[in-house]
Order: C-alpha cells, then sequence, then structure tokens
C-alpha cells in the first residue's frame, strides 16, 4: 500500500462529477436543458461561482452545449476516466474564478510592494506592457500576452521572487482551456477597454510610490475581472 497522500479532486471537478451522473442515472436526459446555474448551485449546496467552473469544464469535455440567450443543454453521457496529468496541465486546469480569488489576496500586496520597490527600470516595463496593451486592444486583438507581461513586471518590481514565481503559476493558468473558454463568452472589447483602465490606476498608484493607492487599485481591478467573469449567461454574445 502506497504511503503517497491522495490528492484532492479539485472542487468544480468534484460538482461536475456530481451534474455528470444525474445526467448518467436519466434525470437530466441527452437533449434536455440543464437547471440555471443559481438552482444547480442550490441543489448540490455549493457557490455559483463554482457551478459556473464545473459547466465551462463539461462543456470543454463536449458533455453539455451553452446556448446564449437559451440555456445550457445536454450533449452527451460523457466518458468515464482520470488520466494523470504534469504539474503544468494541473495549473492550467486550476478553476478561472478560484484563480482570481487567489490573486485578489496575493496580487494586492505584489503591488503595494512594488509602489515601495519599483525602479525606472521596473517603471518602464510596466509602461511598455500598458501601451502594448492599448496598442492590441485598438487592433482589435485579445491583449492576453501583454496582459500577463504588465502584471509580471509588478511582480518583479515587488522584490520577491517567491511572490514572483507564485503569481508566475497563476497567470499560467490564463492560457488553460478553460480560462479561454470563459474569456470567449465574457471578454470583448468592452471588458478590455474597462481593463485597461484599471491598469492604468494601478500604475498610476506604483509610480508615485503610493503602498496603499496600489493596493486599493489592483483589489478593485481584480475584483471587476471576477465580477466579469461571473456575469449572467445571458449577456455573453451569441456564438454561432
Amino acid at each position: 500500500m502506497s504511503d503517497r497522500p491522495i490528492e484532492p479532486q479539485r472542487l468544480y471537478r468534484q460538482i461536475a462529477k456530481q451534474i455528470q451522473t444525474l445526467i448518467s442515472s436519466g434525470e437530466f436526459a441527452v437533449g434536455s436543458r440543464l437547471p440555471a446555474e443559481r438552482d444547480l448551485a442550490t441543489q448540490l449546496s455549493v457557490s455559483r461561482p463554482s457551478v459556473r467552473e464545473a459547466l465551462i469544464a463539461m462543456e470543454v469535455e463536449g458533455i453539455i452545449e451553452v446556448r446564449t440567450g437559451s440555456g445550457i443543454y445536454v450533449k452527451s453521457l460523457g466518458k468515464r476516466g482520470n488520466s494523470k496529468t504534469s504539474a503544468k496541465n494541473k495549473t492550467l486546469e486550476w478553476g478561472p474564478l478560484e484563480v482570481l480569488r487567489a490573486r485578489y489576496l496575493i496580487e494586492a500586496e505584489i503591488a503595494a510592494l512594488a509602489a515601495k520597490n519599483a525602479t525606472a527600470n521596473d517603471l518602464k516595463a510596466m509602461k511598455l506592457a500598458l501601451k502594448g496593451m492599448q496598442k492590441e486592444a485598438t487592433a482589435g486583438r485579445v491583449p492576453l500576452d501583454t496582459d500577463i507581461a504588465f502584471h509580471m513586471a509588478i511582480a518583479n518590481a515587488c522584490a520577491n521572487s517567491v511572490m514572483f514565481d507564485t503569481l508566475d503559476r497563476y497567470l499560467q493558468a490564463r492560457t488553460g482551456h478553460l480560462f479561454e473558454r470563459l474569456g470567449d463568452y465574457f471578454e470583448s472589447p468592452a471588458s478590455w477597454a474597462a481593463a485597461i483602465s484599471e491598469h492604468e490606476a494601478v500604475l498610476q498608484a506604483i509610480d508615485k510610490h503610493d503602498p496603499q493607492g496600489a493596493r486599493k487599485a489592483m483589489q478593485k481591478h481584480l475584483r471587476q475581472a471576477h465580477k466579469r467573469f461571473s456575469a449572467s449567461w445571458r449577456s455573453a454574445p451569441s456564438r454561432s
């Protein structure tokens, strides 16, 4: 018998498994519409953000289909099985809203430290990344790489390698299938314009070497990001 500790399954995976069990049992037949997110959360005694992460994962796996403005429908019974994944893949499987909640805690302090410690070169890197975001957004492209560069420039300025490495792992999740799919629904030119404006406020506070202002600006940005990803499905653009 192995003495290796059993790794706990991610909450959204547990929820997805519960929903899939209901599908397999016939409670939700293939082709039928699932209850609303709020009702599923109540039925399963979990939070709505966790249900959303579970539904996104199930859509990526082809078990359900999201029809914007209509609802979420059962597409297939899905497949059983749980293959081993690498540390990197495990990071990519982190729930997007869970990542944002974790970032809210750590990145606010990273911003405050950056406001204390940022050098001229650090500020130059932040401004360059922000300019890149603005350029990409104006051209109609998703400024994901420059967004990550902006946050990592702040982490570099905080002068704490552990916090830098921690944020690096958090941001790796931004390139995963779950974040990508969630972004397909809830990221838009308007949402990126709002995010860029929030970044500007963070940079302004760091440039003024205002730790409290930087902390509050980063908290506002990540709170708004979580709110954007938690919006009603009906607010998402139709996908044909």
